[in-house]
């Protein structure tokens, strides 16, 4: 039972940051549409508020709720709710931090779909890329369960976090000229 539940678990993360990745690329797209002449901007920010609801009610929250289900009774088939492991506990602060970031892109979400524009398509551009942080973070404690192999991988995640943002403006630059 075990691994059938596992594996379901692993689906829906999938499928829950698939949602996640995607949904801050259509904010960034409503933003970048505000700037557009009428009747242009009407046109696309109407597609993608339509793109935004079908993708954040018919995937992306499922696939969250059915993560934590899925979680929860693994955690259970794993240790009983007892004895949980320093690693389980911090993978499971991630969770809990992942689910924030969630609930902040649900924050966009009903702006947006009120028609607001609150950050502009840089700062949603480096938003997008928290989701990422939050992936490696927990794939890189799931699969090396050690603290010091954790250590190193949090030196890493700061690394690797650094050049995104060198290259998110990199691509700022490029983008402009």
């Amino acid at each position: 039972m075990y691994l059938y539940v596992k594996s379901m678990h692993i689906i829906f993360v999938v499928t829950w940051f698939a949602g996640l990745f995607y949904i801050v690329r259509l904010f960034i797209y409503f933003a970048e549409a505000a700037e557009k002449p009428e009747p242009e901007k009407n046109i696309l920010q109407n597609q993608f508020k339509l793109m935004q609801k079908r993708l954040w009610y018919g995937i992306t929250w499922p696939s969250a709720m059915l993560t934590l289900i899925f979680g929860v009774w693994m955690l259970y088939l794993y240790s009983g709710f007892q004895n949980i492991p320093t690693w389980l506990w911090l993978k499971i602060a991630f969770v809990i931090g992942l689910f924030l970031y969630h609930f902040s892109c649900h924050k966009i979400f009903k702006q947006q779909q009120a028609g607001l524009v609150k950050q502009s398509s840089t700062q949603l551009r480096i938003w997008n890329e928290v989701a990422t942080l939050f992936l490696f973070a927990i794939v890189f404690l799931v699969v090396l369960k050690n603290s010091l192999d954790f250590i190193w991988g949090i030196v890493g995640l700061v690394l690797f976090g650094v050049i995104l943002m060198l290259a998110i403006r990199i691509y700022k630059r490029l983008r402009t000229k």
